[in-house]
């Protein structure tokens, strides 16, 4: 008897196929995966150098939108890295 984790992989894998990558692809999805966390993080320290910055000088209106901008740019970054890693898997 199968667990019901058993057969909902069962159902997942009959409606999306398990994708093969190469050892090239896997490669250049973890290169992006690199270069991507290095953006983000350059912009996560930048901005919240700007953030304590607005906090100290008790600038809260600057702060909030430092603190979206922050958010944003983040969200960005990360719909921009899966959408490179997608054209890989998808071997465009």
């Amino acid at each position: 008897m199968k667990s019901a984790y058993e057969l909902a992989m069962e159902r997942l894998n009959q409606s999306e196929p398990e994708i093969k990558l190469t050892d090239e692809q896997r490669e250049q999805l973890a290169a992006i995966d690199e270069k991507f966390k290095a953006k983000i993080a350059e912009r996560e320290l930048f901005l919240t150098d700007l953030l304590k910055k607005a906090t100290m000088e008790g600038d809260y209106v600057e702060l909030q939108k430092l603190e979206t901008q922050k958010t944003r740019e983040i969200s960005s970054l990360k719909e921009e890295c899966e959408a490179e890693k997608e054209k890989i898997r998808s071997g465009e």
